[in-house]
């Protein structure tokens, strides 16, 4: 069985700077200043942006669980 990963973004954390959606625009936007996660967006054929963009956001409000 596939592993099912898990997006969590802290809002509170989140400053919208916009680094996840550039690094990772298949699974990543921004809505309303903050970064969101797009409905139905693929996370496991998109799992190695998706961990790109939890390395690079500048106040570690992206956290990935599998």
């Amino acid at each position: 069985m596939a592993k099912k990963i898990k997006v969590i973004i802290d809002e509170d954390l989140c400053v919208g700077c916009g680094m996840c959606a550039s690094l990772c625009p298949e699974v990543f936007t921004l809505e309303n200043g903050k970064s969101k996660v797009k409905e139905g967006a693929n996370l496991e054929k998109n799992e190695e942006c998706i961990k790109k963009a939890v390395e690079n956001c500048p106040v570690e409000a992206i956290s990935k669980k599998s």
